[in-house]
């Protein structure tokens, strides 16, 4: 290799874009000169313009390290049809270093298809089984598609190698429920009094806490909950009057009459299932697409997105009273339209219908009803208490606006609330539109649940959505254990395991009049 090509690999690596752009511009072979001036280009934040360099370099020599670097920039900008395009050129092209299959697979783990993202992580740890990012990717995905044995094995690996990583800990935590005889907590109590990194104490804590409440010893597993999620919020500096705003503008703005009015005449029917997480979203996709006709696109960003894109706001967050104000001005039309447009990067299947299951997509049911006019509407339902705590227990993307709130009991509770008031305000203004299927009812009565579900989606009915829990697709939440066992009721008010310490979230909703 060209040693100014190695050395600006190297600066671009340690995140120095300038002397790598300088680097860049004496190198002789003209696509690799492309190639870096666009990786350059991205990391000062540049990304459109990268992917134009980028573009430069493969219409040169298509490599497929070119090519994988092109879909991962795509990503970044949210074109997420291209990326796919690409990473699968890059495979076609035939890559044979670790970290260009391991890219392509990130590719595919971010479009939700793990199928796809196993076949690059298996090669890429073939390649370079010494490096833990690229092992614990393969493991992930393992997983994801239910194959536990295998991912527990790579998880063991990386914790042999490095003991406090605190992502391998919290997976692998996941992957079973823990018995007074088979557990991890004296290694993780262990090692948590080792860990340094705030990321990995974090972690840590929420798989010992996970682990404690498998094998019915509440005041540990509470004890290092609220540790981790007071430290996690302080420094995240998270204040619910943020989400309060939002409530509060989705529900001043669908009030007034001409308010993102108009028809629309898109015909596409997709199944939203929205509501709290934790709530049992995961079993209704699961319920559902085990119908022939229906199959999961998994957890799209698509409405948001739409809205956010055609409103034109520039503030940094896709969901915020701004942007909602401003999309009132909006043909419903235009954006069931671009709704599709993003939603069609991520089907699997080009015929029947696909569900789209963003737990938040709550928030956009006013805009869902009129822009998608013949789209089906769920919400799941579940007792206040066990909602609360089963948000609380849970490490959501710890980066993600939308589940900021959940490191907070009364902060989880006073969320609810909201959301509980929205969903009446939802049904008001679109009465007979939406579900609302209580957790609770469907546990204790599957079928005839499972039949009134089916029958608001417009769809036959199926035996086979009795046997949910042998569908085979990936599951990518916390609930990829729980969706593969049969229907249980373990779940249901197991908030009473700790009703001293969540005694301030019951009298909160018994001032707020909400029944538990």
């Amino acid at each position: 290799m060209d040693p100014r090509s190695e050395a600006a690999r190297h600066a671009i690596g340690a995140g120095d874009a300038v002397r790598a752009r300088a680097l860049a511009q004496g190198v002789v072979d003209p696509a690799e000169a492309h190639f870096l001036l666009g990786l350059a280009d991205a990391l000062q934040g540049r990304v459109t313009v990268g992917i134009g360099q980028l573009d430069a370099a493969i219409a040169i020599a298509p490599r497929a390290e070119y090519l994988a670097q092109k879909a991962r920039m795509l990503i970044l900008v949210r074109r997420d049809g291209e990326a796919r395009v690409a990473a699968e050129a890059a495979l076609a092209a035939g890559p044979d270093d670790a970290l260009t299959f391991d890219t392509i697979g990130n590719i595919h783990a971010r479009l939700g298809d793990h199928q796809a993202a196993l076949r690059c992580f298996e090669p890429a740890v073939a390649r370079d089984g010494g490096n833990l990012e690229y092992r614990y990717n393969l493991a992930l995905a393992l997983g994801f598609l239910g194959r536990t044995v295998e991912a527990t094995a790579h998880y063991e690996a990386i914790l042999a190698r490095a003991p406090r990583h605190g992502r391998a800990h919290y997976a692998l935590s996941g992957l079973a429920k823990a018995s007074p005889t088979a557990n991890h907590i004296a290694r993780l109590e262990a090692v948590l009094a080792a860990a340094s990194s705030p990321d990995d104490a974090l972690r840590i804590r929420y798989a010992l806490a996970k682990e404690y409440d498998d094998i019915g010893e509440p005041q540990p597993a509470f004890r290092h909950l609220s540790a981790a999620n007071a430290a996690h919020k302080a420094r995240t500096a998270y204040d619910f009057s943020s989400d309060a705003a939002i409530f509060d503008a989705i529900e001043t703005a669908f009030r007034k009459p001409d308010f993102f009015s108009g028809s629309s005449q898109v015909t596409e029917a997709p199944i939203f299932i929205t509501g709290m997480p934790r709530t049992g979203t995961t079993l209704v996709d699961r319920i559902l697409s085990s119908h022939p006709q229906v199959h999961s696109a998994g957890e799209l960003q698509a409405m948001p997105l739409a809205i956010k894109q055609l409103s034109g706001t520039r503030s940094r967050f896709v969901t915020d009273p701004e942007t909602l104000f401003a999309s009132g001005a909006l043909s419903p039309d235009a954006v069931g339209r671009a709704y599709l447009a993003h939603a069609v990067q991520h089907r699997r299947r080009v015929d029947g219908r696909f569900i789209d299951k963003l737990p938040a997509n709550f928030l956009h049911i006013g805009h869902i009803a009129r822009a998608l006019p013949q789209a089906s509407i769920v919400c799941l339902r579940r007792n206040p208490m066990d909602t609360v705590w089963s948000n609380y227990k849970n490490l959501f993307a710890t980066t993600s606006a939308y589940y900021a709130y959940s490191h907070d009991l009364l902060d989880t509770a006073r969320y609810f609330a909201r959301f509980d008031r929205l969903m009446t305000f939802w049904e008001t203004l679109l009465p007979g539109r939406i579900l609302q299927l209580r957790y609770e009812d469907l546990v204790a009565d599957q079928e005839q649940q499972s039949r009134r579900l089916f029958a608001h989606c417009g769809l036959d009915w199926t035996d086979a959505a009795l046997g949910f829990h042998t569908n085979s697709a990936a599951v990518a939440t916390p609930s990829a254990a729980q969706v593969r066992r049969p229907m249980y009721r373990d779940s249901v008010e197991r908030w009473r395991a700790h009703e001293a310490d969540l005694a301030p979230v019951r009298a909160f909703f018994d001032d707020a009049a909400i029944s538990v």
